[in-house]
């Protein structure tokens, strides 16, 4: 599923490829994508004749913002979208096509069928499913050491499952969560209570410079994820233990382990992420 620095990298494809076109029509193939309104007709009724003014984003959901409208796009599992001309033929998965007045589409492919997208009046997103319950975003000035802690360091779950869900910190999934608790040392299965200052100190950076680096490397193209170019990302190349099971530890050499925390595969050194005996004691409480 594309995290933060994936649907980053998209909004700001789109922002180059479509802020400023007229839709004429709209063609969706998949009526189940649309979940707002409950008809797909009165989904592509309300977007002709809109302009696209710009491409926000909102943890991993894409906000598109028209003229009088906003169209909250999540892609979940291997949705995309891609800018093309009228005239190209249409690929197989193809559900929903923004048709432009200068003979230009925006379509929105989606092999496992699982994309959503929600209509709003501008700023009636926030209020209703699906950005009502979103916490924090990892990359803005509301997300400080204090609001992670704040957050997250008085629950007793396992700290992969806190930052995957997306009601206290948004945007992060398997990959970046393995990624930060790898650089803060920090085992998957010790608990929000059972971390010291220093500990959420080196978290919170963690979080942030990863998600930074990610951004700036347009993604990673673990499976499928390519931005609305059709450029893969580059990060997985600087994955230091997600996908490295068996190869040796960048700190200590040591092999990377693959265990399941929370149902999500993921990845650690053992011997730089200590799961220590009173964490191990908190955890079964």
């Amino acid at each position: 599923m594309p995290e933060l620095p994936e649907v980053e990298t998209v909004k700001r494809t789109l922002n180059q490829l479509v802020a400023g076109k007229r839709i004429r029509s709209v063609t969706v193939k998949l009526p189940r994508i649309i979940q707002r309104p409950a008809e797909p007709e009165a989904f592509a009724d309300a977007l002709s004749g809109r302009t696209i003014r710009e491409v926000d984003r909102r943890g991993k959901f894409l906000r598109i913002l028209l003229d009088g409208l906003v169209l909250v796009s999540h892609l979940r599992m291997e949705g995309r979208y891609g800018v093309y001309d009228a005239d190209e033929p249409v690929e197989p998965h193809t559900h929903v096509i923004f048709h432009f007045d200068d003979n230009t589409e925006l379509r929105y492919k989606d092999v496992r069928q699982f994309g959503t997208m929600h209509l709003f009046k501008p700023g009636e997103e926030f209020a209703l499913p699906p950005l009502n319950k979103l916490g924090i975003e990892p990359l803005e000035p509301e997300f400080t050491l204090d609001a992670l802690r704040g957050a997250l360091g008085k629950r007793t779950s396992r700290i992969k499952p806190l930052l995957l869900n997306q009601e206290y910190v948004v945007g992060l999934g398997n990959i970046y969560v393995d990624e930060a608790l790898f650089q803060a040392g920090i085992h998957p299965e010790r608990t929000g209570d059972s971390l010291k200052k220093a500990e959420w100190e080196r978290l919170y950076e963690a979080i942030r410079a990863t998600l930074e680096r990610a951004v700036e490397a347009g993604g990673s193209s673990v499976k499928s994820y390519v931005n609305g170019q059709g450029e893969m990302g580059m990060f997985q190349h600087q994955l230091l233990v997600y996908g490295r099971k068996d190869e040796p530890c960048p700190n200590c050499g040591e092999p990377i382990r693959k265990l399941v925390v929370g149902g999500r595969g993921t990845h650690i050194c053992a011997k730089c992420q200590p799961l220590r005996a009173k964490a191990a004691k908190a955890e079964k409480r």
